[in-house]
């Protein structure tokens, strides 16, 4: 049974977002919402959610039916109420009294602990905030379930927990995720939008095996393309020699002949499809200078601690080498982020960590969680060309190829989306030219695109690194170590399935 059915569906901002989509949502549907970044996703969850009008195109909707939309951020008026009265305010004022209870059984089936209950929303982590805004539409008993972005800051074990849930809801009630994390796609949807601008394909298969078979239509598309093409040039040849041997001969036949197949060649080249191209959203290139050290850090069973000095795990005999690629795995808490700091204080002051040795020649590249190294209140345009003493133009083209668009280039990198925060610091890396990479979950906010050309980027360059990430499709794409923080100890593993295994377990 249809729930919600768009026809002819299309958003146009300064561009066509999407146009032409029809898309049935029924019971059982598990949909997952894919493109790239500003093009479209949370603008068709607000249209489904009744909060935006179309620009042009219909909506049906089931009579009464009741939709809750989880959107990506907590209202300002609510980071000063507590976790539970955040959930409890979307109740209905006269639910308040007599079904109170309902918060508590969703609280419960999302495994939210009693003392984070009665904690004010701004002091809590983004993971926990968003679990909070899920919570709040779910108490509403929704009869379709809208997510935008819902893993976003949400670490690997609270990534299983939504994923444990998610599956156990009841079935006839559908859930649509506009989601960049593949892998959390991949185990919580069964159909696939691929939203365009053009034409939006949709699949009735989880996200990898539809990328798949999108690749295979595209590819075809191409082929008939081209072919078409072809066929139109050969047709208006033969147009241009009939039409030269009519004029000669005055034969009206030949005229009739060349009008009709260049009429045969325009109707082709109508009908005929493009490929389609993604709009890039900025191009992600990387460097690496390269250096002739085998080893750029020995740790010699170094101790990272809190800053109050409390232990959290020894690093044991370690070495970090040249075309390593380390993906730090553990819990929240164990100290990732801490390891990171310490490995960054010793490249940048050479002796100021204990048992922590640097090889001279190592140029460092760092990017944190709060890409806190691209600042707030400078301009991307003043950034850029005064940190790497470049003239403006340089600067502006750099800015424009990594997706800061002109017109962004003089306003406060605050005022940019967290997408191209992300690209400019990507950029930056670029720019310092390292041969050692330090990143603190490098894919947040950039889309699967994105994911994929800093993928790409760190194997075409064999660039050394060191990474923290919940990305698992990110982490298996990279990773050729893999270091376990785990009981205040640091032991090396050979992949990360054990890891991912062990977090999905203890969620069930």
């Amino acid at each position: 049974m249809a729930l919600i059915s768009l026809k002819s569906l299309g958003v146009t901002m300064s561009a066509p977002l999407f146009s032409n989509l029809d898309l049935i949502i029924g019971a059982g549907d598990r949909l997952g919402i894919v493109a790239a970044n500003g093009r479209g996703k949370t603008t068709l969850l607000r249209c489904l959610a009744g909060d935006l009008a179309a620009t042009s195109g219909d909506i049906t909707r089931t009579r009464g039916l009741r939709v809750g939309h989880v959107e990506q951020s907590v209202p300002g008026a609510q980071l000063d109420r507590s976790f539970h009265q955040v959930v409890a305010d979307a109740l209905p004022p006269e639910q308040l009294g007599s079904e109170l209870w309902r918060v508590d059984v969703v609280l419960d089936s999302l495994d939210v602990p009693e003392d984070m209950r009665d904690r004010p929303m701004r002091a809590l982590s983004g993971g926990w905030q968003r679990l909070a805004l899920i919570a709040r539409v779910w108490v509403t008993d929704p009869d379709v379930l809208l997510l935008d972005e819902p893993t976003n800051h949400l670490d690997l074990a609270k990534i299983g927990q939504l994923e444990t849930w998610l599956n156990a809801l009841p079935r006839e009630v559908p859930v649509i995720i506009a989601s960049h994390d593949r892998a959390f796609l991949d185990a919580t949807t069964n159909r696939t939008l691929f939203l365009r601008p053009e034409e939006s394909p949709v699949f009735s298969l989880p996200y990898s095996r539809a990328r798949r078979a999108l690749d295979e239509v595209d590819a075809s598309t191409a082929r008939r393309f081209e072919r078409d093409m072809k066929v139109a040039q050969q047709l208006r040849r033969q147009a241009a020699k009939l039409n030269n041997i009519g004029i000669n001969s005055g034969s009206d036949l030949l005229t009739v002949k060349t009008k009709q197949l260049r009429e045969r060649a325009e109707r082709l080249e109508d009908a005929a499809v493009a490929a389609h191209r993604e709009r890039s959203a900025g191009a992600i290139r990387l460097a690496n200078r390269g250096t002739h050290a085998k080893v750029l850090i020995t740790l010699d069973d170094a101790a990272v601690e809190t800053p109050d000095g409390a232990l959290l795990f020894r690093t044991g005999k370690r070495h970090i080498c040249q075309g390593d690629r380390i993906v730090l795995l553990g819990r929240n808490g164990v100290g990732k982020s801490r390891f990171i700091a310490m490995i960054r204080a010793a490249i940048a002051e050479p002796g100021s960590e204990q048992n922590i040795k640097v090889t001279p020649s190592t140029v460092l590249g760092h990017s944190d969680q709060a890409l806190s190294g691209i600042g707030a209140d400078a301009t991307p345009l003043a950034m850029v060309s005064r940190r790497f003493e470049i003239g403006e133009q340089r600067a502006r083209s750099l800015l424009a190829g990594a997706g800061v668009a002109i017109e962004m280039q003089e306003q406060r990198i605050a005022a940019l989306s967290g997408g191209q925060r992300s690209r400019l610091m990507l950029l930056v890396l670029r720019l310092l030219n390292p041969n050692f990479y330090l990143l603190d979950e490098p894919t947040n906010h950039l889309d699967i695109d994105g994911q994929e050309a800093l993928e790409d980027e760190l194997l075409k360059h064999q660039a050394s690194c060191l990474l923290a990430s919940h990305d698992r499709s990110f982490i298996r794409a990279i990773g050729n170590r893999f270091w376990l923080i785990e009981k205040r100890r640091l032991t090396e593993v050979d992949s990360p399935e054990g890891f991912f295994r062990s977090v999905a377990a203890t969620e069930r």
